[in-house]
C-alpha cells in the first residue's frame, strides 16, 4: 500500500537546551511513586477512563468494560507503525501496542486485539522490560498505543524502568475517550500526546462505537492534554520531543463531523496544534452493518476534509495518505 504524506502547511518549532522526558524529573522527585499508588486506589472503583464503570479491577476483570484486571496484556504486531513522520515513522518508533480497548468501535481494524482481547499478559516487570528493550533498540520514542485502560499499569511499569535508565520520550495513542482522573495522574509523565479524535458528533459515536457523551468527554480530554504540553514541539532531526499531535480518521458520508471536529482544535486548544488527517478507512469487522460506512472513502470526501481545515484556520495539518490520489 502507498504511504506518503501530503503537508498542507508547517511550523517548527525549535527544541530547548537540556529537554529530557518528564517522567524523569518525577521520578527523581518521588512523585512517580505517589501516582502509582494512587493509580492502584483508582483501580478499586475504576475511574481511569471516560466509560467510569467503577468495576473494582484489583479483584477481578468483571465488570469491567475494558475487560482487564491488574495485568494488562500486549499484542506484538510486526505489521504496526507510527505513521507520522515527527513521531518516529518506518524504523524509528518502538512501539507496545495493549490489548483490549474501552470503545466499541463496529469498524475497527485491529478488533482482534481490541475486542477480543488476543495478546499477552505481563506483568509491571515485564512491562518495563518492553519499554527498556525498545530504548536498547535505538528507537527514537516510546510509543504506548490503546493505553487508556492501563494507565495505572503503564505507570507501574515505567517507575520500574526509569530505575533501569528508561529515557526515551513517551507517546499516548488513545481513542480520545480518557477521563480527566487519568490524565492528571499522567500530568508531567506523558511527553506526546496523540489522540484520535474519531467524531464531533454524539450520535455517531453512539451507533459506531456504543459509547456515550464522546463530543464532550473528548473536549475535556484535548483541553487537558494541550493544557500539559502545549504546541508540539520538533528538534533540529525532525522528530517531536513534547506537545500534542491530534489524529483524525476521516469517515464516509461525513459520519466523523470532520469539520466540527477540526473547527473545535483551531478555537479551543490552538490554530497551531498539529492535525493529521487519515483517509485509510476501510470497512473492516463489523462495518457492513451500517449503510454509510460500507465502503471506503472518495477523493471528494478528503478534498472536504482538507478544506475544512484550512478554514478552520489550523496552520499545521496534513493528509497521510494510504493511496495516490490525484488531484488533492
Amino acid at each position: 500500500m502507498h504511504h506518503s504524506i501530503r503537508r498542507r502547511a508547517g511550523k517548527r518549532v525549535t527544541l530547548p537546551m537540556g529537554f529530557e522526558p518528564a517522567y524523569i524529573r518525577l521520578y527523581k522527585s518521588g512523585e512517580l511513586h505517589k501516582r502509582v499508588s494512587t493509580a492502584q486506589e483508582c483501580m478499586r472503583r475504576c475511574n481511569l477512563c471516560a466509560q467510569y464503570c467503577q468495576a473494582d479491577r484489583t479483584r477481578s476483570s468483571e465488570g469491567a468494560v475494558c475487560r482487564t484486571g491488574t495485568l494488562a496484556r500486549v499484542h506484538p504486531d510486526p505489521d504496526l507503525k507510527i505513521k507520522e513522520a515527527p513521531l518516529g515513522s518506518a524504523n524509528h518508533a518502538g512501539i507496545i501496542q495493549f490489548s483490549g480497548c474501552n470503545l466499541r468501535c463496529d469498524y475497527c481494524t485491529d478488533w482482534r486485539v481490541s475486542q477480543t482481547g488476543e495478546g499477552t499478559t505481563v506483568t509491571a516487570d515485564e512491562l518495563a522490560g518492553l519499554m527498556l528493550d525498545i530504548q536498547a533498540r535505538k528507537h527514537s520514542h516510546l510509543h504506548l498505543i490503546s493505553p487508556s485502560h492501563v494507565v495505572a499499569q503503564i505507570l507501574q511499569a515505567l517507575e520500574i524502568a526509569c530505575a533501569k535508565g528508561l529515557s526515551l520520550p513517551l507517546v499516548y495513542h488513545s481513542g480520545g475517550y480518557d477521563s480527566l482522573e487519568a490524565l492528571q495522574l499522567l500530568d508531567g509523565v506523558v511527553d506526546i500526546y496523540a489522540p484520535d479524535i474519531k467524531y464531533g458528533d454524539n450520535e455517531c459515536a453512539r451507533i459506531y462505537s456504543h459509547i456515550h457523551n464522546y463530543v464532550e468527554y473528548s473536549h475535556i480530554a484535548l483541553r487537558e492534554m494541550y493544557r500539559q504540553v502545549g504546541d508540539l514541539i520538533i528538534d533540529e532531526d525532525g522528530l517531536a520531543r513534547r506537545g500534542i499531535l491530534v489524529r483524525h480518521l476521516v469517515l464516509p458520508e461525513n459520519q466523523s463531523s470532520t469539520r466540527k471536529v477540526l473547527a473545535y482544535i483551531s478555537a479551543d486548544i490552538s490554530p497551531n496544534t498539529y492535525v493529521n488527517l487519515m483517509d485509510s478507512y476501510q470497512p473492516d469487522y463489523q462495518a457492513a452493518c451500517h449503510e454509510k460506512l460500507n465502503r471506503a472513502l472518495d477523493e471528494a470526501e478528503i478534498k472536504r476534509a482538507l478544506r475544512a481545515g484550512e478554514r478552520c484556520g489550523l496552520h499545521r495539518i496534513e493528509l497521510q495518505m494510504s493511496r495516490p490520489w490525484t488531484n488533492l
